[in-house]
């Protein structure tokens, strides 16, 4: 069950009481409230929306939250799930419900959001030196007892910037980085300069280390994972040798923190191992795309992307109709670059819906090119596509689709919408 305390409940609520109106794209806009239309059992073709319409499906998305959850469990690892997939704090609340220890940001303005609907545990997977954001920050701080935060520092200079701007103590991680891939340390010796930094510091606390291994090895060949155990390793090996120095004297947990959706496997085999001496170490998994997973890039690299009941499903698609058939082999759809993602792949036509009503599986139909409000699709010989019907696309990388919709639909496996997901870019 949700822990009370992770999220405030009742500022979520408050989201099914805002009208649905022409601000939100593809939905009736009929002066009904969010809570008025999901009561309504609305039907995603009979009942006033407007294509293109992108959705949730309701099943993938609780067997997605309930797999993670049950893998996380198996494996004795934590989870603060990357909230910049979907900036949605309904789903934010599913997410805790379903065991997540906080919740990880990129960014200060993602923070914000999180701190609006009163999210008590964040992890900032980044630098902050931004003194009018470091102020805002200590006054979060200073004004919620209950509020948990930390953020990463890569270098000396940073923690002298933080310092500076402070006058209370914030927890801090060191980042760890490679060779041309992100920030952090690139070396253990700077790695220790930058602890006694925050050893000296007036306003600093050392809690942990983190890293993007995402960033280190790309695809699933075994060349890439050993580059990304080899990273993780030295990520371990760096908190090992913090401890041997008493940087963390008097913590009851040390974060150690990595994963992304491509490789928490690795991040488990490695970090999850035993620490040594009785080391308090909490390995605390990042990984945020699970949620709804892809039809795309993470159905290519997820560890748990088999199909079968331990894998994810995909979750968002996305239904577009046909407006044009301007040649034997080409549909133009209403569907383009400002509702869909496209920098993982392009959307993947599945399924196509007559004028019946029917809905069928779709096969050998290819998604061309995306204009901004326009999808070329190529039609085989013999294609069923007509003007006016409907065809659902699966979609490659969903951090950049939620961003694009900003209330999207939770529909049953007879389109009927059951919830309505409000976002926060």
């Amino acid at each position: 069950m949700n822990n009370p305390a992770a999220i405030d409940l009742a500022e979520v609520a408050k989201l099914r009481s805002e009208i649905v109106d022409w601000r939100f794209k593809s939905l009736p806009a009929n002066g009904q409230t969010v809570a008025e239309l999901i009561d309504a059992g609305l039907n995603l073709f009979e009942d006033g929306f407007i294509g293109p319409m992108l959705v949730i499906d309701a099943d993938a998305l609780r067997h997605n939250l309930d797999t993670m959850a049950a893998w996380c469990a198996r494996r004795g690892i934590a989870l603060a799930p990357h909230g910049k997939t979907t900036m949605a704090p309904q789903l934010f609340v599913q997410q805790f419900d379903a065991g997540a220890w906080g919740m990880t940001a990129a960014n200060l303005s993602q923070t914000r959001v999180y701190r609006a609907f009163g999210v008590r545990r964040i992890v900032l997977a980044n630098e902050l030196l931004d003194p009018a954001g470091l102020r805002w920050l200590a006054d979060q701080l200073d004004h919620d007892p209950d509020f948990e935060f930390s953020c990463w520092v890569d270098s000396v200079r940073g923690v002298e910037l933080m310092d500076a701007a402070l006058n209370r103590s914030v927890d801090v991680l060191i980042e760890v980085g490679g060779q041309d891939a992100r920030a952090g340390v690139r070396e253990q010796d700077e790695a220790l300069r930058i602890a006694e930094a925050v050893r000296d510091s007036a306003n600093l606390r050392l809690v942990g280390v983190g890293g993007y291994e995402g960033a280190i090895g790309h695809g699933t060949s075994e060349e890439a994972i050993a580059h990304v155990s080899e990273f993780l390793r030295r990520m371990r090996e760096l908190t090992i040798e913090l401890a041997k120095r008493d940087f963390f004297a008097g913590l009851e947990e040390i974060i150690v923190t990595a994963g992304g959706s491509a490789y928490f496997d690795t991040v488990a085999d490695v970090l999850g191992e035993p620490w040594p001496d009785g080391l308090p170490v909490l390995p605390l998994l990042r990984s945020g795309a699970y949620i709804t997973h892809d039809d795309g890039y993470y159905r290519s690299v997820s560890p748990l992307r088999d199909a079968g009941p331990g894998a994810f499903h995909p979750a968002l698609h996305i239904w577009a109709q046909v407006t044009s058939l301007p040649q034997p082999d080409l549909a133009i759809l209403t569907m383009g670059k400002r509702d869909a993602s496209f920098d993982e792949g392009l959307p993947e036509p599945q399924l196509h819906r007559d004028a019946d009503g029917k809905i069928t599986e779709l096969t050998g139909h290819v998604s061309k090119k995306l204009n901004d409000q326009h999808c070329f699709l190529t039609l085989p010989e013999g294609s069923p596509v007509r003007v006016g019907d409907w065809v659902r696309f699966g979609l490659s990388h969903p951090c950049t689709v939620f961003d694009k919709w900003p209330l999207i639909p939770v529909v049953d496996a007879d389109n009927t919408v059951v919830d309505l997901i409000r976002t926060f870019f």
